[in-house]
């Protein structure tokens, strides 16, 4: 398959904002996929080529695209910033040389799929001496033989940033439509931008769409789940989760209150501390331990001192869902997540890092345990094997947990966790199977502080004064439908110092790579960062896209451990601005 091709659906895929006309584009084009070509081209299409688990990475910075685009054109690196910061896009940028290079390659060759794919691939192969020069000779080899849209899409995918307006959701849903149409049929009406399909159809419709977001949930390996939606909905629900592959975590609804909670739960009910860590995913096959946060990054390296604990664990394999909680050995108690995050991105000095910021990690939910997927089973039996087969140590131990049907124990219950430095509550249905990515009410948190928000940082403006070198003022966002609808600007609650918490000049620095676009001071950020945020009230505002405005918003703290679309919904937006 040409490399050409797979531009070609880049290109009309950016040139509309409409997601049916975007499904539907993907869907004729993945109609067409071989079973050869089928993983490069999901990974491609979401600016990837690895699985977001893999804990390979490019490791390529701006400033080796840039003299890798240097080697390949012969415009002057100067040049290059100039017409970058002109068009606020490396990628446009790349394209403007080529279709201008002053150093014509005479015997180009077609770039195919395959060999755009291995060259990015291989960038993650290199270590040691000449490993710059390496990676700079890969990158400058695709684009001498590139044409000049074919290179904009190449440096895009290398720095990771496709901009082609494509979610996850819409990837899913083009499968479905895809796979759906050549066993019933289907058609979209582009004049009017809709779904031609009977009301019998959409029943049906529907439950593959379920099937299929259900395969991908166990899976998060679109592949995986096109090759078993390509043979049917019989094959889509033998799709299971195995160790060493991450799942989508389930999600837990907020409850105002613990009468809300049990009400909306069922009783008698687990209740269990809601420590405030991050959350994890414990995968042992074959003797390898991995960890994986609830983005499905794979952070083993960055926690030897949770590995080597583990190691001692019963020789079986099994996935378990854990918090890992700061905790300080001095004054035997748990710390706030600020105090580990720093954990979770750090690189470099990572034992050193680990004796000052020790941690605890307590187990709270068994999906599989050897050979066996338990995500079927109620809650009560998960824990109950979890129990019997968990040795705990002194820093790998259970949640604590107490079921009950009366309100008053649960509130005490309630009421001790808060005192031991923890943010609230889990309750938990003890009959509910374990549904990955989905937030169907099966649990719900109970926090002393019910007005935090996460939200998405999606813009930012550049400082005045002694802040002219930093972002200092941040547009957020909630999601709906898996888009991003502005609820206002952030520009309190960072600290002067970084040992005091996140300054403006870490989080800037953090966000400099995801800036898409620049006007005067107003830069458009890619959504990528998460954050916590607190504020007096909320309004209702045309101002914003949500229709709503958080007042007063602080900045609470960083949330590495969330992707975008774990941030919180419009839909909690508007239960809270009922609510209070």
């Amino acid at each position: 398959m040409l490399y050409q091709e797979l531009v070609q659906v880049y290109a009309a895929l950016a040139a509309t904002p409409k997601r049916l006309e975007k499904t539907h584009l993907l869907a004729t084009f993945i109609k067409k996929l071989n079973n050869q070509d089928m993983n490069h081209v999901l990974l491609l299409l979401q600016g990837l080529v690895f699985p977001l688990w893999d804990e390979r990475k490019l490791g390529i910075a701006d400033k080796l695209v840039l003299r890798a685009i240097h080697l390949a054109t012969g415009t002057p690196t100067e040049n290059i910033e100039q017409l970058w910061k002109q068009h606020g896009d490396l990628g446009d940028a790349t394209a403007v040389c080529v279709a201008s290079k002053s150093q014509i390659t005479l015997f180009s060759n077609p770039l195919t799929l395959e060999k755009v794919f291995t060259n990015l691939q291989h960038l993650a192969t290199f270590t040691g001496e000449g490993t710059v020069d390496k990676k700079i000779a890969l990158v400058s080899e695709l684009l001498a033989n590139a044409t000049p849209e074919q290179s904009k899409y190449i440096i895009r995918t290398t720095l990771e940033d496709l901009r082609i307006g494509l979610g996850e959701g819409t990837l899913r849903d083009s499968i479905v439509w895809a796979c759906f149409d050549t066993i019933i049929g289907i058609t979209y009406d582009s004049a009017h931008n809709d779904l031609v399909i009977t009301p019998e159809q959409r029943k049906t419709y529907n439950t593959f769409l379920d099937l299929v977001q259900s395969a991908y949930d166990r899976t998060t390996d679109l592949a995986a789940v096109l090759s078993a939606a390509r043979a049917g909905e019989e094959t889509l629900k033998k799709i299971t989760i195995k160790p060493g592959n991450p799942l989508n975590v389930m999600l837990y609804q907020k409850a105002k209150n613990i009468s809300e909670a049990l009400a909306t739960v069922g009783t008698p009910a687990s209740a269990e501390y809601k420590y405030d860590g991050f959350r994890i995913q414990i995968h042992k096959t074959n003797n390898t331990i991995k960890l994986f946060t609830r983005k499905l990054e794979d952070v083993t390296p960055q926690f030897p001192d949770i590995i080597q604990t583990l190691h001692a664990t019963p020789p079986v394999d099994f996935i378990i869902e854990a918090e890992v909680v700061g905790y300080d050995p001095a004054q035997q108690k748990y710390l706030p997540f600020q105090n580990i995050s720093i954990r979770i991105q750090r690189k470099h000095n990572i034992e050193q890092t680990a004796q000052h910021y020790p941690v605890h990690t307590i187990l709270f939910d068994l999906l599989y345990l050897d050979g066996r997927d338990c995500t079927s089973l109620p809650y009560k039996d998960r824990i109950d094997l979890l129990t019997t087969f968990w040795k705990q140590t002194p820093t790998v131990y259970l949640a604590t947990r107490i079921i009950s049907s009366q309100e008053q124990e649960v509130f005490t219950f309630y009421q001790q966790s808060l005192a031991q430095g923890n943010e609230g509550i889990m309750l938990k249905n003890l009959s509910s199977p374990y549904q990955p990515g989905s937030r169907v009410g099966f649990g719900v948190k109970v926090k002393a502080v019910m007005d935090a928000f996460d939200a998405v940082i999606v813009g930012a403006e550049w400082g005045e004064g002694k802040r002219s070198a930093w972002l200092a003022s941040f547009v957020i966002a909630c999601i709906h439908n898996n888009e991003y609808l502005t609820i206002g600007r952030v520009g309190t609650g960072f600290k002067e110092k970084a040992e005091e918490g996140t300054t403006f000049a870490q989080l800037t620095e953090l966000l400099k790579e995801h800036i898409q676009e620049q006007k005067g001071k107003d830069v458009i950020i890619k959504p990528a960062i998460v954050i916590e945020v607190n504020y007096e009230e909320i309004q209702q505002s045309p101002s914003y896209a949500s229709g709503y405005a958080l007042r007063f918003p602080r900045f609470i703290r960083l949330r590495p451990d969330k992707k975008p679309l774990d941030a919180n919904t419009l839909a909690d937006l508007k239960r809270l601005y009922a609510q209070q």
